[in-house]
């Protein structure tokens, strides 16, 4: 059976957290698109909550502690990633683009993305587009064409078909990628040093 990784980032700071749920409910859809297609998968949940401290000392120290390695790793050798932000003053939230500037800019380029948001109100809904894409589309990740926002209103009842549509669209789209992604074949260390880098050419002979 084939078997494909899909490495989750939730960045919502409550817990019980709505950015959480949503990351869960896409991913769940997700997997189930893959299975239909005879396709395992590996899910593998980063809570950038939990790292809060360690992403921030490695902002400040430029070395990544054991887990934090860990977590990176479990990202950038995913063959498909499910990006999910609370959505604070029109943008994702300083914790989810922290997380995303610790890793090597080259680590996600190829790489099937599917990104969703968290807000209040509906309006909130275009930092999908004007902030969360272009983000991706920077460090050359493959964004599906399909955002999923949820705003407190689509939690309810007369909403929930609404959003579970929009879940079902994107995650069929991102299964396709990942389907068809090579990516387990060109996994590289993402703390390798550059190819010919030397410690005499960089810091001269001690």
């Amino acid at each position: 059976m084939t078997a494909r990784r899909l490495a989750v980032v939730s960045a919502g700071l409550s817990q019980p957290s709505s950015t959480r749920l949503l990351a869960e409910r896409i991913a769940a859809a997700t997997q189930h698109r893959l299975q239909a297609e005879g396709i395992e998968v590996q899910v593998d949940f980063v809570d950038v909550r939990d790292i809060a401290q360690d992403v921030t000392n490695n902002l400040l120290t430029g070395f990544a502690s054991p887990r934090l390695e860990a977590v990176v790793e479990s990202v950038t050798g995913a063959d498909g990633v499910i990006a999910v932000s609370p959505i604070f003053t029109t943008s994702y939230s300083g914790l989810f683009k922290s997380f995303i500037d610790i890793l090597d800019p080259d680590s996600l380029s190829g790489m099937p993305v599917l990104i969703g948001a968290t807000g209040g109100t509906e309006r909130h809904s275009l930092a999908l587009d004007y902030a969360m894409r272009p983000l991706f589309s920077y460090l050359h990740a493959v964004v599906v064409p399909t955002a999923v926002y949820a705003a407190s209103s689509d939690w309810g009842s007369d909403a929930a078909g609404t959003l579970a549509g929009r879940i079902d669209r994107a995650a069929g789209e991102l299964a396709s990628l990942v389907r068809d992604s090579d990516r387990s074949s060109q996994v590289r260390d993402p703390f390798a040093l550059p190819a010919g880098f030397s410690p005499v050419g960089a810091f001269g002979a001690q």
